[in-house]
């Protein structure tokens, strides 16, 4: 490039960012399979309604005030950011689509980062807690039923790798994804910017603001005992044997068992195969969708 002006640089930034969105639009995603999105419009989102599942009633009489026990539940939003610098050098010289692959990678890299939150805190629900105060997966999550509390558990024990089968169909899913701010690539290439004056260099960055938090953990069971006929059956009757205040069915229908690869056969004989090893019909076959989720090894 003979004369690095304003308008040069311009279309270098023009190139640089179809490069970026090409691989953040072909970058494959899950994260929107096990959580819903809420977009964010200050610094922290508070969820006190997590923990209302309530049913309809049939109306007789007044309404019935049900008021509901707030949480403080809340999801602070954080900052990502990652930047290449370019020297300005390698742009007289011509040879800046050298980067050409960093800035395909830098796509790449932001369309998999909520995938990367959200399977890390999936991973992390054994130790970490939820709106109930409980570890996500544990054995304690206190339920009251028609004015008894007792303990009820979303965690089947084991010590191997762990899988988790989940309620995906409703509105809440088990995990959030609240964005504040979309991740976008900017530029500092003019000459009166100051790494440029100073570094004779360019800056091309991408930033983003967002943050992963749990739903309802009534929506997810998880098991680091054998993926097998038997545990997915327990899993399965222990999710839909849930119950709200009044003691009406929530109707969980568990619809997504997630395995880290390690898992994905165990996973696929379980889901996929219409005849188990033994020649008999496989009555788990089809009752759920397999996700194997690399960010989970």
């Amino acid at each position: 490039m003979d004369v690095i002006n304003a308008s040069a640089l311009s279309a270098l930034f023009t190139g640089y960012r179809i490069l970026f969105q090409q691989a953040y639009d072909a970058a494959p995603s899950y994260w929107e399979r096990v959580a819903m999105l809420v977009p964010s419009t200050t610094s922290e989102e508070h969820y006190p309604w997590l923990g209302d599942i309530a049913d309809l009633r049939e109306w007789i009489g007044d309404r019935v005030v049900n008021s509901l026990a707030l949480h403080d539940y809340a999801i602070r939003n954080k900052k990502y950011e990652k930047t290449i610098g370019v020297k300005r050098d390698a742009v007289e010289d011509d040879t800046y689509g050298i980067f050409g692959p960093r800035f395909a990678m830098l796509g790449d890299n932001a369309k998999r980062h909520p995938d990367k939150l959200i399977f890390a805190l999936l991973k992390a629900g054994f130790a970490t807690a939820c709106y109930d105060g409980q570890y996500f997966f544990d054995t304690d999550h206190p339920v009251t039923v028609n004015g008894v509390t007792s303990s009820v558990s979303n965690y089947g024990g084991g010590t191997g790798a762990a899988w988790y089968l989940l309620d995906t169909s409703r509105p809440v899913k088990p995990l959030i994804y609240q964005l504040r701010r979309a991740y976008n690539l900017v530029r500092l290439d003019r000459d009166t910017d100051s790494n440029v004056f100073m570094r004779d260099e360019l800056l091309y960055g991408v930033d983003g603001r967002s943050n992963v938090g749990f739903g309802f953990w009534q929506m997810a069971y998880a098991s680091k005992a054998e993926l097998n006929a038997d545990n997915y059956a327990a899993a399965r009757a222990a999710m839909q044997s849930l119950t709200n205040e009044a003691g009406s069915s929530l109707a969980i229908m568990p619809n997504l068992l997630v395995v880290p690869p390690s898992l994905e056969g165990a996973g696929r004989k379980l889901l996929k195969n219409e005849f188990n090893a033994a020649g008999a019909t496989n009555e788990w076959f089809g009752t759920a969708e397999l996700l194997s989720v690399p960010y989970l090894a």
